[in-house]
């Protein structure tokens, strides 16, 4: 049999994936196979959390640095304003968008999961007559991804105790968003990962500092025995001053309180040395790190010495420009994707005319295109972002 030119390629691709698979080649196996997840632990480091329940108890609940990061960026998301164009009916997709759904607002909720845990899921409940009528994300550490041979998601399982909940990934019931992992098909990399050792660092200078408080703010001396006759102390006289000296020369409480000494016994006051008061410096260190991590310039956190900004306001434009309109970007970029089932044509994104930090340039910007007489009506509109 002799086949056209235009069809050889193609039988000879059909006979080289039946070699490889034993089967046809189908539309299906154009799809390259996918690793299945390797999961969401990590390998803890000596004494940093590896689980991500607990990185995120020590860094967003315990560690001051790390909440305030995480609050300027998530509440910013979820405070900018945002534009829908593509619909028709564009208010009913803002009420649902912008809908504080069981108490949380979406915008900041899903910021905070993909800053935390790298994915975000946003639940599709449709309403009475069929259209979404309400967003709910949910809670990235309770969702698993449930892939098939190939690894491609076929499911997403929600798992609340015993309770397990079976979501289908057709069908537009749950759409997922996730930062880059460049190691995972299926997972996001957050960045309390990341700031684990800065975290840690961090946490253990400041139950440092609490120990030198209630040590009387200063390091321990050495009590010595130097009796005339070179005796040693008995066990129960060892215990007898040890226990004295706790009770009522110990913590902040009895700071300065003159300490009466029996025959034999001095005090010798020990201090640290310039070594050992490195860890203030470690603290701030990984305090920036910290900040560095949630993409917060460390002068907007309050921390000394970071002078990279020539002031507050250009480290407020960074931090808008750098952290927090990406991240608006990428999940109004999700929600539009994942509600294109109902409206095709759906656009959604900030509104960067409301941004305050960003005032100067889009003012400057609106100056520089109402000047240019050589271009349209629509092409200014189009330069400025309106549609």
């Amino acid at each position: 049999m002799i086949l056209p030119p235009d069809r050889r390629e193609d039988f000879l691709w059909a006979g080289f994936f039946m070699k490889l698979f034993g089967t046809k080649a189908t539309r299906q196996s154009a799809r390259p196979v996918l690793a299945r997840a390797w999961g969401a632990g990590g390998v803890a480091l000596g004494e940093w959390p590896a689980s991500y329940e607990a990185q995120v108890r020590a860094g967003a609940m315990q560690n001051p640095v790390a909440q305030r990061a995480l609050r300027l960026v998530s509440e910013g998301a979820g405070g900018t304003a945002l534009s829908v164009a593509g619909v028709e009916d564009a208010a009913r997709v803002m009420r649902l968008v912008t809908h504080c759904s069981a108490g949380q607002g979406l915008v900041e909720t899903l910021a905070c999961h993909l800053l935390l845990h790298g994915n975000a899921y946003v639940q599709v409940l449709a309403g009475a007559d069929g259209v979404p009528g309400e967003l709910y994300a949910l809670r990235p550490e309770r969702v698993s991804v449930e892939a098939d041979a190939r690894g491609w998601p076929v499911a997403y399982l929600y798992r609340v105790g015993d309770s397990v909940t079976r979501i289908p990934a057709e069908g537009g019931g749950i759409v997922h968003l996730k930062a880059l992992h460049p190691l995972d098909d299926h997972y996001g990399l957050g960045c309390v990962g990341a700031a684990a050792g800065a975290v840690a660092i961090h946490n253990a200078a400041t139950v440092w500092n609490k120990a030198l408080l209630d040590n009387a703010a200063r390091p321990s001396g050495a009590m010595v025995y130097e009796p005339g006759d070179g005796s040693v102390m008995s066990p129960e006289q060892f215990e007898r001053v040890k226990r004295e000296m706790e009770i009522a020369f110990s913590g902040a409480a009895n700071a300065g309180r003159p300490m009466l000494l029996e025959g034999g016994l001095d005090w010798k006051a020990m201090s640290l040395t310039p070594a050992e008061m490195d860890f203030v410096g470690l603290k701030a260190a990984a305090a920036r790190e910290i900040a560095l991590a949630f993409g917060v310039p460390p002068m907007l956190m309050g921390l000394p010495g970071d002078n990279s900004y020539a002031n507050y306001r250009e480290a407020n434009r960074a931090l808008w420009r750098q952290t927090i309109l990406p991240l608006v970007a990428k999940i109004c970029g999700g929600i539009a994707q994942g509600l294109r089932g109902w409206w095709p044509d759906l656009c959604l994104g900030a509104d960067m005319d409301a941004v305050p930090a960003l005032f100067e340039e889009r003012s400057a910007l609106w100056e520089r295109v109402a000047a240019a007489d050589f271009l349209s009506a629509e092409e200014k509109r189009a330069m400025l972002g309106i549609v």
